[in-house]
């Protein structure tokens, strides 16, 4: 259940995520957004249970799984920037 339960809260990050983090780099597909905000949250989570926030069976809060979307999404928008500048 807790597999589900991040994936519907990185829905909801990636999204939010979105609308805080426009860009001419970033995803503008709908799927690939709410993708980049689960692996952010899936992110979020493993980061929070190997500091120790977060206990084994405990999944990431919305507010860092919006904090890991944006890190994803911000990677992602470097990479895809300095693809198109390189090819």
């Amino acid at each position: 259940m807790s597999i589900l339960w991040t994936i519907i809260i990185g829905f909801v990050a990636g999204v939010i995520a979105k609308f805080i983090m426009p860009g001419p780099n970033e995803p503008s597909g709908f799927i690939l957004t709410t993708i980049l905000g689960i692996v952010g949250a899936f992110v979020a989570t493993f980061l929070g249970q190997a500091i120790g926030w977060y206990g084994p069976n405990q999944g990431a809060g919305l507010i860092a799984s919006v904090v890991g979307a944006i890190v994803v999404l911000g990677i992602w928008g470097f990479i895809q920037g300095r693809r198109s500048t390189t090819i």
